[in-house]
């Protein structure tokens, strides 16, 4: 998509030169690689007054001008500039070849910059005057198009396959920490870059925390099993969370402390309409909650946007500013723990649709019927 990362870099690069700047260094990994296509290591992306440089480091056995371990290939508009010799910092090099080509200032990534990297872009080129980009980059980043639906859908596929698989396989005896692996070899093996976070299983008192770290409990009949697990797929990352009931049929406790966070989540969901407030769509799903009488421990927020980052904007939290867009993807996430009895937690990535087009699209689509195993 080399023209796609073109106009990605001119609409962030009105955006610059609208506050004031002449240049941009755009140092977040993910940004670089929203605006580039590749993301080697360390690598940083002027956007210059005459034109735009990859900048990155020398990596022993690799060709000069080749990013190293890049998955791809930046653009024909796009230069790469490698430094010369190993242990430079990129960012630096990089201000310094924006004051090279006469810019006379730089909008930079601060709130990704360390202070003394700060410091050292300062000091390379002091003609320079440094300004904030702020989160510029971000904002371009929360409408997704069509390519990169595709790659979130692709991904959630893979999730669910894994899933499915784990489900249909003997769980009692084996430990949190052997199935969380299970998983994750499982989404590598039907064409994943990798899991998409640190997979979560809980089970029995553990069941329901929110990121949970896989312990060596092992699983036991009548447990409650919760599981948080993502895909990613050419960089693009989705997520979901199930909980079951292992062995037996569920206990009265169990199925109704379900059907509360799966009330709670279908609100959410039903809430992911095109204006819809940030807040709002918390507060929907928070609300089923809180009627119950779950006010304490509930999570800070009910979901978040998912992409190149696994939490990124928005956030579906109950401060939020700002509102949904159509082609916006996000996580809805409602979940309950009881302390010492363990608890629920039902989670989805799904697409902001307009009602006209049938409303928000279903990325994760495995059950979420409250299952036997």
């Amino acid at each position: 998509m080399p023209e796609v990362h073109e106009t990605r870099r001119a609409r962030l690069r009105d955006r610059v030169n609208a506050a004031g700047s002449a240049s941009a260094l755009v140092t977040r990994p993910a940004n670089v690689r929203y605006l580039t296509g590749v993301a080697p290591p360390g690598a940083v992306l002027l956007l210059g007054r005459t034109e735009d440089l990859l900048v990155h480091g020398t990596t022993p056995g690799t060709t000069p001008g080749t990013p190293a371990a890049a998955d791809g290939r930046p653009d024909d508009a796009l230069r790469v500039h490698t430094l010369p010799s190993p242990g430079g910092d990129p960012a630096v090099a990089a201000a310094d070849l924006a004051a090279t080509q006469g810019a006379d200032s730089l909008a930079v990534e601060e709130h990704h910059l360390t202070v003394a990297r700060h410091r050292a872009i300062g000091s390379v080129a002091p003609a320079l005057r440094l300004a904030d980009v702020g989160g510029a980059v971000e904002q371009l980043r929360v409408i997704k198009d069509e390519e990169e639906i595709s790659c979130l859908r692709i991904g959630a596929e893979i999730a669910d396959q894994a899933l499915g698989e784990l489900l249909e396989s003997i769980l009692v005896g084996r430990t949190e920490r052997h199935l969380a692996l299970e998983l994750e070899r499982r989404l590598v093996d039907h064409g994943a870059d990798g899991p998409a976070f640190r997979t979560s299983v809980g089970t029995g008192p553990h069941s329901g925390r929110r990121r949970h770290r896989p312990t060596d409990r092992r699983v036991e009949e009548g447990d409650f099993l919760s599981v948080c697990l993502g895909a990613t797929y050419h960089g693009y990352r989705c997520e979901i969370g199930r909980t079951f009931v292992i062995g037996t049929s569920p206990a009265d406790w169990q199925i109704e402390l379900y059907d509360l966070v799966f009330a709670s989540q279908r609100a959410g969901r039903e809430a992911l309409v095109p204006g819809a407030a940030y807040r709002d769509v918390d507060r929907a799903a928070r609300q089923v909650l809180d009627s119950s009488g779950y006010t304490e421990g509930l999570p800070e927020s009910t979901g978040h946007g998912v992409g190149l980052e696994i939490d990124e904007e928005p956030q579906l939290a109950p401060a939020a500013m700002g509102k949904l867009d159509a082609c916006v993807p996000v996580t809805v996430e409602p979940g309950v723990h009881l302390s010492g009895r363990g608890g629920v937690r039902i989670d989805d990535t799904l697409v902001v649709r307009p009602e006209a087009d049938g409303g928000p699209e279903l990325l994760t689509i495995t059950t979420k019927e409250l299952l036997a195993l």
